[in-house]
């Protein structure tokens, strides 16, 4: 594999540049991107990459709590410190109908945790084209990144649905340095990543850290885990073989492309 050099600049920059030439493939000079505010790290930096690609006015916030949110404060201050228009659209009541709509109708069967976890999730991405057909002339931001992705560590049709992916190619720690990089708030995009659901991270919910994931991507390094994250993509592949979003690539070493 060709060497690792990580520069922050020069990926910051092309992924900026990249999402201003897909709008003006993709859109006009008025088209609006709605990316859903979660408070976590990858909303974060994907909703500062998209102020600093197509400006203030163009970039429209929604935050979507399932009841009650504890960490609510942090999505207000995301769309706060970017200037950014925003919407709170909380989806409980349409969680709930739903929910209990369809344990009504299987005779009252248990939730299990997939759907607990992934319902919300896709109810969201709901939410968010919702908003985009409402106002007009919108693109759906995705936030995945590729740390997540190689473990199927995102909902299928939730949130790794949307129109435009800026960092689905890049590592947590990419999306971290970039994020400090282009000043959002550190206390942010070094957040702990967590479904804000489980009470757990998700590396706890994996059961390695990403730091490790992170070095296959780029590295092909055998750690520790080495065979359990590799079967693990070898079972959630199929979620990457279904859904092709335009996305900024990097053009960084990516064992994972080919395996």
């Amino acid at each position: 594999m060709e060497p690792y050099n990580f520069n922050v600049k020069e990926t910051a920059d092309g992924c900026i540049n990249w999402i201003a030439d897909w709008f003006k493939k993709n859109g006009n000079e008025s088209t609006k991107a709605v990316i859903g505010i979660s408070g976590g790290k990858d909303s974060t930096v994907v909703a500062g990459l998209l102020v600093k690609a197509l400006g203030v006015e163009r970039v429209i916030g929604v935050l979507m709590p399932n009841g009650v949110q504890p960490d609510i404060d942090d999505s207000i201050a995301v769309v706060k410190h970017l200037g950014i228009k925003h919407l709170t659209i909380n989806i409980n009541d349409a969680y709930t109908g739903l929910t209990n709509e369809i344990a009504l109708q299987m005779r009252g069967k248990e939730l299990t945790p997939q759907y607990i976890s992934n319902t919300p999730a896709r109810l969201r991405m709901t939410t968010l084209y919702g908003v985009a057909a409402l106002i007009g002339n919108c693109r759906v931001a995705n936030t995945c990144n590729r740390s997540e992705d190689v473990q199927g560590y995102s909902t299928h049709y939730g949130d790794s649905a949307g129109d435009f992916a800026p960092v689905c190619m890049l590592t947590t720690e990419e999306v971290v340095a970039i994020g400090d990089y282009i000043g959002m708030p550190e206390n942010l995009t070094h957040k702990v990543p967590s479904d804000g659901m489980c009470g757990k991270s998700d590396e706890d919910n994996l059961g390695w850290k990403y730091a490790e994931i992170n070095r296959i991507i780029r590295l092909n390094e055998r750690g520790e885990h080495y065979d359990a994250i590799i079967s693990r993509y070898k079972n959630m592949k199929f979620k990457l073989d279904i859904v092709h979003l335009p996305a900024f690539n990097p053009n960084l070493p990516d064992y994972f492309t080919h395996p």
